[in-house]
Protein backbone atom coordinates (compact mmCIF):
# COMPACT_ATOMS: atom_id res chain seq x y z
CA UNK A 1 0.00 0.00 0.00
CA UNK A 2 1.32 3.40 -0.91
CA UNK A 3 1.79 5.44 2.31
CA UNK A 4 -0.08 8.64 2.95
CA UNK A 5 1.65 11.64 1.44
CA UNK A 6 2.25 14.53 3.78
CA UNK A 7 -0.11 16.92 2.03
CA UNK A 8 -2.40 19.57 3.58
CA UNK A 9 -5.67 17.63 3.28
CA UNK A 10 -7.68 20.45 4.81
CA UNK A 11 -6.43 22.81 2.12
CA UNK A 12 -7.45 20.36 -0.55
CA UNK A 13 -10.90 20.00 0.93
CA UNK A 14 -11.44 23.74 1.05
CA UNK A 15 -10.61 24.09 -2.65
CA UNK A 16 -12.96 21.33 -3.76
CA UNK A 17 -16.72 21.71 -3.79
CA UNK A 18 -19.25 18.94 -3.25
CA UNK A 19 -21.14 17.27 -6.07
CA UNK A 20 -23.82 19.56 -7.53
CA UNK A 21 -26.57 17.19 -6.42
CA UNK A 22 -25.65 17.39 -2.75
CA UNK A 23 -27.82 20.42 -2.04
CA UNK A 24 -30.38 21.16 0.65
CA UNK A 25 -33.34 20.96 -1.73
CA UNK A 26 -32.64 17.26 -2.23
CA UNK A 27 -33.26 16.43 1.43
CA UNK A 28 -36.66 14.88 0.63
CA UNK A 29 -35.58 13.22 -2.64
CA UNK A 30 -33.18 10.60 -3.98
CA UNK A 31 -32.36 11.89 -7.47
CA UNK A 32 -29.73 9.33 -8.50
CA UNK A 33 -29.13 5.69 -7.72
CA UNK A 34 -26.52 6.49 -5.03
CA UNK A 35 -28.38 9.44 -3.53
CA UNK A 36 -27.74 13.16 -3.68
CA UNK A 37 -24.27 12.87 -2.12
CA UNK A 38 -23.08 10.23 -4.57
CA UNK A 39 -21.12 8.62 -1.71
CA UNK A 40 -23.65 5.97 -0.70
CA UNK A 41 -24.84 7.75 2.41
CA UNK A 42 -28.23 9.03 3.60
CA UNK A 43 -27.25 11.55 6.29
CA UNK A 44 -30.78 12.53 7.36
CA UNK A 45 -32.47 9.12 7.09
CA UNK A 46 -33.60 7.06 10.08
CA UNK A 47 -34.77 3.76 8.56
CA UNK A 48 -35.74 0.71 10.61
CA UNK A 49 -33.09 -1.65 11.91
CA UNK A 50 -35.32 -4.72 11.81
CA UNK A 51 -37.91 -6.10 9.39
CA UNK A 52 -39.18 -9.30 7.81
CA UNK A 53 -41.88 -10.36 5.35
CA UNK A 54 -44.45 -9.61 8.06
CA UNK A 55 -42.78 -6.92 10.18
CA UNK A 56 -42.32 -3.23 9.34
CA UNK A 57 -43.53 -3.59 5.74
CA UNK A 58 -45.45 -0.41 4.95
CA UNK A 59 -46.28 -1.71 1.46
CA UNK A 60 -44.94 -3.92 -1.29
CA UNK A 61 -45.79 -3.69 -4.97
CA UNK A 62 -45.43 -6.35 -7.64
CA UNK A 63 -43.24 -4.99 -10.43
CA UNK A 64 -43.95 -6.33 -13.94
CA UNK A 65 -41.08 -7.75 -15.97
CA UNK A 66 -37.53 -7.79 -14.63
CA UNK A 67 -34.79 -5.30 -13.92
CA UNK A 68 -32.04 -4.52 -11.44
CA UNK A 69 -32.37 -0.76 -11.91
CA UNK A 70 -32.22 1.01 -8.55
CA UNK A 71 -35.28 3.24 -7.99
CA UNK A 72 -34.96 6.98 -7.57
CA UNK A 73 -37.36 9.29 -5.73
CA UNK A 74 -38.52 12.83 -6.31
CA UNK A 75 -40.71 14.00 -3.42
CA UNK A 76 -43.85 11.78 -3.57
CA UNK A 77 -42.93 9.83 -6.71
CA UNK A 78 -40.74 6.75 -7.14
CA UNK A 79 -39.33 6.01 -10.59
CA UNK A 80 -37.85 2.74 -11.81
CA UNK A 81 -37.22 0.81 -15.01
CA UNK A 82 -38.13 -2.70 -16.12
CA UNK A 83 -38.05 -4.89 -19.21
CA UNK A 84 -41.08 -7.04 -20.01
CA UNK A 85 -40.66 -9.97 -22.38
CA UNK A 86 -43.46 -10.22 -24.95
CA UNK A 87 -43.76 -13.99 -24.85
CA UNK A 88 -46.70 -14.33 -27.24
CA UNK A 89 -45.14 -12.18 -29.95
CA UNK A 90 -44.76 -13.19 -33.56
CA UNK A 91 -41.56 -15.03 -34.55
CA UNK A 92 -38.49 -12.84 -34.44
CA UNK A 93 -38.23 -12.41 -38.21
CA UNK A 94 -41.73 -10.95 -38.31
CA UNK A 95 -41.27 -8.40 -35.51
CA UNK A 96 -41.24 -4.89 -36.97
CA UNK A 97 -39.05 -2.22 -35.42
CA UNK A 98 -38.87 1.46 -36.18
CA UNK A 99 -35.95 2.76 -38.26
CA UNK A 100 -32.90 3.51 -36.22
CA UNK A 101 -30.91 6.73 -36.22
CA UNK A 102 -27.37 6.35 -37.58
CA UNK A 103 -24.90 7.34 -34.85
CA UNK A 104 -22.72 10.35 -35.44
CA UNK A 105 -19.14 10.02 -36.62
CA UNK A 106 -16.95 8.33 -34.05
CA UNK A 107 -19.81 6.20 -32.66
CA UNK A 108 -20.08 2.41 -32.51
CA UNK A 109 -19.09 0.50 -35.60
CA UNK A 110 -22.12 -0.86 -37.40
CA UNK A 111 -24.39 1.05 -35.07
CA UNK A 112 -27.66 0.40 -36.89
CA UNK A 113 -30.06 -2.15 -35.50
CA UNK A 114 -29.52 -5.58 -37.02
CA UNK A 115 -25.90 -5.01 -38.10
CA UNK A 116 -24.70 -7.57 -35.54
CA UNK A 117 -26.07 -10.84 -34.32
CA UNK A 118 -26.47 -11.29 -30.62
CA UNK A 119 -24.96 -14.11 -28.71
CA UNK A 120 -23.44 -15.10 -25.43
CA UNK A 121 -19.77 -15.76 -24.97
CA UNK A 122 -18.32 -16.52 -21.55
CA UNK A 123 -20.91 -15.61 -18.95
CA UNK A 124 -23.29 -14.19 -21.53
CA UNK A 125 -26.65 -15.67 -22.39
CA UNK A 126 -28.10 -16.54 -25.79
CA UNK A 127 -29.69 -13.99 -28.05
CA UNK A 128 -33.37 -13.46 -27.19
CA UNK A 129 -36.14 -15.02 -29.26
CA UNK A 130 -38.88 -12.57 -28.23
CA UNK A 131 -39.03 -8.78 -28.22
CA UNK A 132 -39.21 -6.81 -24.98
CA UNK A 133 -41.10 -3.77 -23.83
CA UNK A 134 -38.75 -1.33 -22.12
CA UNK A 135 -40.89 0.32 -19.49
CA UNK A 136 -40.70 3.32 -17.15
CA UNK A 137 -42.81 3.17 -13.97
CA UNK A 138 -43.86 5.92 -11.56
CA UNK A 139 -45.24 4.86 -8.16
CA UNK A 140 -46.83 6.80 -5.34
CA UNK A 141 -44.37 6.91 -2.47
CA UNK A 142 -47.06 6.74 0.19
CA UNK A 143 -49.00 3.74 -1.12
CA UNK A 144 -46.79 1.98 -3.67
CA UNK A 145 -49.52 2.18 -6.30
CA UNK A 146 -48.42 2.59 -9.91
CA UNK A 147 -49.33 6.15 -10.98
CA UNK A 148 -48.22 5.86 -14.59
CA UNK A 149 -46.48 3.36 -16.82
CA UNK A 150 -44.86 4.20 -20.18
CA UNK A 151 -43.31 1.91 -22.77
CA UNK A 152 -40.22 3.74 -24.04
CA UNK A 153 -39.46 1.14 -26.73
CA UNK A 154 -40.61 -2.28 -27.90
CA UNK A 155 -38.05 -4.27 -29.86
CA UNK A 156 -35.82 -7.33 -30.04
CA UNK A 157 -32.52 -6.89 -28.17
CA UNK A 158 -29.56 -7.48 -30.46
CA UNK A 159 -27.63 -9.63 -27.96
CA UNK A 160 -28.10 -11.58 -24.77
CA UNK A 161 -26.95 -10.78 -21.25
CA UNK A 162 -25.24 -12.37 -18.28
CA UNK A 163 -27.35 -14.93 -16.46
CA UNK A 164 -27.43 -12.73 -13.35
CA UNK A 165 -28.08 -9.57 -15.33
CA UNK A 166 -30.96 -8.21 -17.43
CA UNK A 167 -32.15 -5.61 -19.91
CA UNK A 168 -33.06 -2.89 -17.38
CA UNK A 169 -30.06 -2.38 -15.11
CA UNK A 170 -29.31 1.32 -15.61
CA UNK A 171 -31.03 3.63 -13.15
CA UNK A 172 -32.89 6.81 -14.09
CA UNK A 173 -31.85 10.24 -12.85
CA UNK A 174 -33.85 13.43 -12.29
CA UNK A 175 -33.15 17.12 -11.85
CA UNK A 176 -36.58 17.68 -10.32
CA UNK A 177 -38.11 18.82 -13.61
CA UNK A 178 -37.46 15.91 -15.94
CA UNK A 179 -36.71 12.20 -15.73
CA UNK A 180 -33.77 10.91 -17.79
CA UNK A 181 -33.89 7.23 -18.68
CA UNK A 182 -31.30 4.92 -20.22
CA UNK A 183 -32.14 1.66 -21.92
CA UNK A 184 -28.72 1.72 -23.53
CA UNK A 185 -28.88 0.22 -27.01
CA UNK A 186 -32.64 0.81 -27.00
CA UNK A 187 -32.12 4.53 -26.54
CA UNK A 188 -32.19 7.41 -24.06
CA UNK A 189 -35.45 9.10 -23.14
CA UNK A 190 -36.51 12.29 -21.39
CA UNK A 191 -39.93 12.52 -19.70
CA UNK A 192 -41.53 15.14 -17.57
CA UNK A 193 -42.48 13.86 -14.14
CA UNK A 194 -46.04 13.15 -15.36
CA UNK A 195 -44.77 10.69 -17.95
CA UNK A 196 -44.91 12.87 -21.08
CA UNK A 197 -42.09 12.09 -23.49
CA UNK A 198 -39.98 15.18 -24.33
CA UNK A 199 -37.22 13.68 -26.47
CA UNK A 200 -35.40 10.48 -27.26
CA UNK A 201 -31.90 9.74 -28.54
CA UNK A 202 -30.42 6.65 -30.21
CA UNK A 203 -26.66 6.09 -29.86
CA UNK A 204 -26.59 2.77 -31.71
CA UNK A 205 -25.92 -0.73 -30.40
CA UNK A 206 -23.43 -1.72 -27.75
CA UNK A 207 -21.47 -4.91 -28.15
CA UNK A 208 -20.70 -5.89 -24.57
CA UNK A 209 -17.81 -8.08 -23.56
CA UNK A 210 -18.86 -11.73 -23.64
CA UNK A 211 -22.48 -10.68 -24.13
CA UNK A 212 -22.58 -9.60 -20.48
CA UNK A 213 -25.09 -6.83 -21.23
CA UNK A 214 -25.32 -3.14 -20.33
CA UNK A 215 -25.75 -1.21 -17.11
CA UNK A 216 -24.04 2.20 -16.76
CA UNK A 217 -26.46 4.96 -15.78
CA UNK A 218 -26.43 8.52 -17.20
CA UNK A 219 -25.45 11.48 -15.01
CA UNK A 220 -26.85 15.02 -14.94
CA UNK A 221 -24.19 17.74 -14.96
CA UNK A 222 -25.61 21.26 -15.11
CA UNK A 223 -27.45 21.54 -18.42
CA UNK A 224 -25.97 18.32 -19.80
CA UNK A 225 -26.54 14.60 -19.61
CA UNK A 226 -23.24 12.67 -19.51
CA UNK A 227 -23.23 9.12 -20.92
CA UNK A 228 -20.38 6.61 -20.75
CA UNK A 229 -20.41 4.16 -23.71
CA UNK A 230 -17.59 1.64 -23.19
CA UNK A 231 -17.95 -1.54 -25.23
CA UNK A 232 -16.15 -3.85 -27.67
CA UNK A 233 -16.28 -1.44 -30.63
CA UNK A 234 -15.30 2.24 -30.54
CA UNK A 235 -15.97 3.42 -27.01
CA UNK A 236 -16.83 7.04 -26.27
CA UNK A 237 -18.25 9.48 -23.76
CA UNK A 238 -20.93 11.89 -24.92
CA UNK A 239 -22.72 14.94 -23.54
CA UNK A 240 -26.32 15.63 -24.54
CA UNK A 241 -28.27 18.83 -24.03
CA UNK A 242 -30.70 17.74 -21.33
CA UNK A 243 -33.46 19.98 -22.71
CA UNK A 244 -33.36 18.69 -26.30
CA UNK A 245 -31.21 15.54 -26.43
CA UNK A 246 -28.92 17.18 -28.99
CA UNK A 247 -25.31 16.05 -28.91
CA UNK A 248 -23.03 18.77 -27.50
CA UNK A 249 -19.69 16.95 -27.58
CA UNK A 250 -18.30 13.42 -27.97
CA UNK A 251 -14.87 12.02 -27.15
CA UNK A 252 -13.58 8.62 -28.22
CA UNK A 253 -12.16 6.40 -25.50
CA UNK A 254 -9.47 3.74 -25.64
CA UNK A 255 -11.45 1.29 -23.53
CA UNK A 256 -13.25 -2.03 -23.73
CA UNK A 257 -16.49 -2.82 -21.92
CA UNK A 258 -17.05 -1.21 -18.56
CA UNK A 259 -20.17 -0.49 -16.56
CA UNK A 260 -19.17 2.46 -14.36
CA UNK A 261 -21.54 5.41 -14.07
CA UNK A 262 -19.89 8.87 -14.38
CA UNK A 263 -19.50 10.75 -11.10
CA UNK A 264 -20.08 14.51 -11.36
CA UNK A 265 -18.06 16.77 -9.07
CA UNK A 266 -17.35 20.49 -8.93
CA UNK A 267 -13.68 21.39 -8.56
CA UNK A 268 -12.67 25.04 -8.24
CA UNK A 269 -15.89 26.18 -9.90
CA UNK A 270 -15.76 23.74 -12.86
CA UNK A 271 -17.84 20.58 -13.24
CA UNK A 272 -15.94 17.39 -13.97
CA UNK A 273 -17.18 13.91 -14.91
CA UNK A 274 -15.00 11.16 -13.44
CA UNK A 275 -15.25 7.87 -15.33
CA UNK A 276 -13.50 4.82 -13.97
CA UNK A 277 -12.23 2.24 -16.51
CA UNK A 278 -9.64 -0.44 -17.16
CA UNK A 279 -6.96 1.38 -19.15
CA UNK A 280 -7.40 4.77 -17.56
CA UNK A 281 -9.65 6.55 -15.13
CA UNK A 282 -10.31 9.95 -16.67
CA UNK A 283 -11.85 13.13 -15.37
CA UNK A 284 -13.49 15.19 -18.13
CA UNK A 285 -14.32 18.87 -18.18
CA UNK A 286 -18.11 18.79 -18.47
CA UNK A 287 -18.38 21.83 -20.74
CA UNK A 288 -15.74 20.81 -23.29
CA UNK A 289 -15.13 17.08 -22.91
CA UNK A 290 -11.39 17.71 -22.47
CA UNK A 291 -9.51 15.37 -20.15
CA UNK A 292 -8.53 17.19 -16.94
CA UNK A 293 -6.57 14.29 -15.45
CA UNK A 294 -6.11 10.58 -16.00
CA UNK A 295 -4.57 7.66 -14.14
CA UNK A 296 -3.93 3.99 -14.77
CA UNK A 297 -4.24 1.26 -12.18
CA UNK A 298 -7.70 -0.35 -12.27
CA UNK A 299 -8.47 -3.98 -13.16
CA UNK A 300 -10.57 -5.30 -16.08
CA UNK A 301 -14.39 -5.14 -16.24
CA UNK A 302 -14.73 -1.99 -14.14
CA UNK A 303 -18.19 -1.63 -12.61
CA UNK A 304 -18.08 0.37 -9.32
CA UNK A 305 -18.82 4.09 -9.36
CA UNK A 306 -16.26 6.25 -7.48
CA UNK A 307 -17.02 8.20 -4.31
CA UNK A 308 -15.58 11.54 -3.20
CA UNK A 309 -14.67 13.18 0.08
CA UNK A 310 -11.75 14.83 1.91
CA UNK A 311 -10.68 16.46 -1.33
CA UNK A 312 -10.16 13.06 -2.96
CA UNK A 313 -11.92 10.60 -5.23
CA UNK A 314 -11.82 6.93 -4.30
CA UNK A 315 -11.62 4.37 -7.11
CA UNK A 316 -12.09 0.62 -6.78
CA UNK A 317 -12.23 -2.45 -9.00
CA UNK A 318 -12.05 -6.15 -8.28
CA UNK A 319 -12.25 -8.40 -11.36
CA UNK A 320 -9.19 -10.60 -11.92
CA UNK A 321 -7.23 -8.48 -9.50
CA UNK A 322 -7.64 -5.84 -6.81
CA UNK A 323 -7.19 -2.09 -6.85
CA UNK A 324 -8.15 0.88 -4.71
CA UNK A 325 -6.82 4.42 -5.20
CA UNK A 326 -7.32 7.73 -3.40
CA UNK A 327 -6.66 10.58 -5.85
CA UNK A 328 -6.57 14.34 -5.30
CA UNK A 329 -9.49 16.03 -7.01
CA UNK A 330 -7.23 18.96 -7.90
CA UNK A 331 -5.07 16.72 -10.10
CA UNK A 332 -4.02 17.72 -13.63
CA UNK A 333 -2.59 15.73 -16.53
CA UNK A 334 -1.36 12.13 -16.37
CA UNK A 335 -0.99 11.42 -12.65
CA UNK A 336 -0.15 7.70 -12.84
CA UNK A 337 2.52 6.85 -10.26
CA UNK A 338 2.66 10.41 -8.95
CA UNK A 339 2.01 12.03 -5.58
CA UNK A 340 -1.49 12.97 -6.75
CA UNK A 341 -2.38 9.40 -5.84
CA UNK A 342 -2.39 9.93 -2.09
CA UNK A 343 -2.55 6.22 -1.32
CA UNK A 344 -3.32 3.02 -3.18
CA UNK A 345 -3.30 -0.74 -2.74
CA UNK A 346 -3.43 -3.88 -4.88
CA UNK A 347 -3.52 -6.18 -1.87
CA UNK A 348 -6.69 -4.97 -0.19
CA UNK A 349 -9.89 -6.84 -1.14
CA UNK A 350 -12.00 -4.69 -3.46
CA UNK A 351 -15.48 -4.97 -5.02
CA UNK A 352 -16.33 -6.29 -8.47
CA UNK A 353 -19.98 -5.14 -8.80
CA UNK A 354 -20.84 -3.14 -5.61
CA UNK A 355 -19.62 0.43 -5.29
CA UNK A 356 -17.77 1.55 -2.15
CA UNK A 357 -19.25 3.65 0.65
CA UNK A 358 -17.54 6.69 2.16
CA UNK A 359 -18.97 7.63 5.55
CA UNK A 360 -16.92 10.18 7.43
CA UNK A 361 -13.34 8.95 7.27
CA UNK A 362 -14.40 5.31 6.82
CA UNK A 363 -14.23 3.67 3.40
CA UNK A 364 -16.20 0.41 3.16
CA UNK A 365 -15.34 -2.18 0.51
CA UNK A 366 -16.91 -5.50 -0.36
CA UNK A 367 -14.68 -8.39 -1.45
CA UNK A 368 -15.46 -9.04 -5.12
CA UNK A 369 -19.14 -10.11 -5.05
CA UNK A 370 -18.67 -12.21 -1.94
CA UNK A 371 -20.05 -11.81 1.57
CA UNK A 372 -16.99 -10.20 3.13
CA UNK A 373 -16.50 -6.58 4.15
CA UNK A 374 -13.50 -4.37 4.84
CA UNK A 375 -13.27 -0.94 6.43
CA UNK A 376 -10.34 1.40 5.74
CA UNK A 377 -9.24 4.77 7.00
CA UNK A 378 -10.10 6.94 4.00
CA UNK A 379 -7.32 9.44 4.76
CA UNK A 380 -4.46 6.95 5.00
CA UNK A 381 -5.64 3.62 3.60
CA UNK A 382 -4.89 1.94 6.93
CA UNK A 383 -7.09 -1.09 7.69
CA UNK A 384 -9.68 -0.96 10.46
CA UNK A 385 -10.88 -4.46 9.64
CA UNK A 386 -10.48 -6.66 6.59
CA UNK A 387 -12.47 -9.47 4.93
CA UNK A 388 -14.92 -9.73 7.78
CA UNK A 389 -17.42 -12.54 7.00
CA UNK A 390 -21.12 -11.60 6.79
CA UNK A 391 -22.98 -14.64 8.15
CA UNK A 392 -26.22 -15.43 6.33
CA UNK A 393 -25.36 -13.33 3.27
CA UNK A 394 -24.75 -15.15 -0.01
CA UNK A 395 -23.24 -12.86 -2.61
CA UNK A 396 -23.53 -9.07 -3.01
CA UNK A 397 -24.41 -7.02 -6.10
CA UNK A 398 -26.13 -4.06 -4.42
CA UNK A 399 -23.97 -1.20 -3.17
CA UNK A 400 -24.07 -0.81 0.64
CA UNK A 401 -25.55 2.32 2.18
CA UNK A 402 -24.79 4.21 5.40
CA UNK A 403 -27.45 6.01 7.45
CA UNK A 404 -28.01 7.11 11.05
CA UNK A 405 -24.87 5.49 12.42
CA UNK A 406 -25.41 2.18 10.62
CA UNK A 407 -24.27 0.43 7.45
CA UNK A 408 -26.81 -1.60 5.44
CA UNK A 409 -25.31 -4.45 3.38
CA UNK A 410 -27.77 -6.11 0.98
CA UNK A 411 -27.26 -9.76 0.01
CA UNK A 412 -28.46 -11.27 -3.26
CA UNK A 413 -30.66 -13.89 -1.56
CA UNK A 414 -32.74 -11.35 0.37
CA UNK A 415 -30.69 -11.00 3.56
CA UNK A 416 -29.75 -7.50 4.71
CA UNK A 417 -27.22 -7.06 7.50
CA UNK A 418 -27.25 -3.88 9.58
CA UNK A 419 -23.82 -3.07 11.01
CA UNK A 420 -22.44 -0.29 13.17
CA UNK A 421 -21.00 2.48 11.03
CA UNK A 422 -17.76 2.36 12.97
CA UNK A 423 -14.13 1.27 12.64
CA UNK A 424 -14.94 -1.86 14.68
CA UNK A 425 -17.09 -4.57 13.09
CA UNK A 426 -20.38 -5.04 14.96
CA UNK A 427 -23.60 -6.67 13.76
CA UNK A 428 -26.76 -4.86 14.87
CA UNK A 429 -29.42 -6.90 13.04
CA UNK A 430 -29.90 -9.47 10.29
CA UNK A 431 -33.10 -9.24 8.23
CA UNK A 432 -34.55 -11.53 5.58
CA UNK A 433 -37.10 -11.04 2.80
CA UNK A 434 -38.42 -13.81 0.56
CA UNK A 435 -37.27 -12.02 -2.59
CA UNK A 436 -33.87 -11.75 -4.26
CA UNK A 437 -32.19 -8.37 -4.03
CA UNK A 438 -29.70 -6.99 -6.56
CA UNK A 439 -30.71 -3.32 -6.83
CA UNK A 440 -29.10 -0.93 -4.34
CA UNK A 441 -31.09 0.34 -1.33
CA UNK A 442 -32.72 3.78 -1.11
CA UNK A 443 -33.44 5.65 2.13
CA UNK A 444 -35.46 8.77 2.86
CA UNK A 445 -36.85 9.91 6.18
CA UNK A 446 -37.83 6.83 8.16
CA UNK A 447 -38.30 4.66 5.09
CA UNK A 448 -36.09 2.10 3.40
CA UNK A 449 -36.88 1.05 -0.18
CA UNK A 450 -35.66 -2.29 -1.52
CA UNK A 451 -36.25 -3.41 -5.08
CA UNK A 452 -36.42 -7.20 -5.34
CA UNK A 453 -36.66 -9.39 -8.40
CA UNK A 454 -40.45 -9.44 -7.99
CA UNK A 455 -41.50 -6.62 -5.65
CA UNK A 456 -40.61 -3.12 -4.55
CA UNK A 457 -40.72 -2.91 -0.75
CA UNK A 458 -41.24 0.14 1.46
CA UNK A 459 -39.91 -0.73 4.93
CA UNK A 460 -40.92 1.56 7.75
CA UNK A 461 -41.88 1.37 11.41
Amino acid sequence: MKPLLRVPLLGIALSVFCTPLALANYADSWPTWRGASGAGIAPAAQPPLKWSDTENIKWKTKIPGSGFSTPIIWKDRIFLLTAIEVADAKPAAAVATAPREEPASGGPKGGKRGDRKGGGGFGGGPAPTNPYEFVVLALDRGTGKIVWQKTAKKEMPHEGHHASHGYASASPVTDGEHLYVSFGSRGFFCYDLNGNLKWEKDLGDMRSRGGFGEGASPAVAGGLLIINWDHEDQSFIVALDKKTGAEVWRKNRDERSSWSTPLIVEVNGRLQAIVEATNRTRSYDVLTGDVVWEASGMTANVIPTPVTGHGMVYLTSGFQGRSVQAIKLTSRGDISDTDNIVWSSRKQSTPYVPSPVLSGDRLYLCKSNDAYLSCLNALTGDVHYQDQPLPGVRGIYASPLAANGHLYVVGREGTVMVLKDAPKFEVVATNKLSDKLDASPVMLGKELFLRGHEHLFCISE
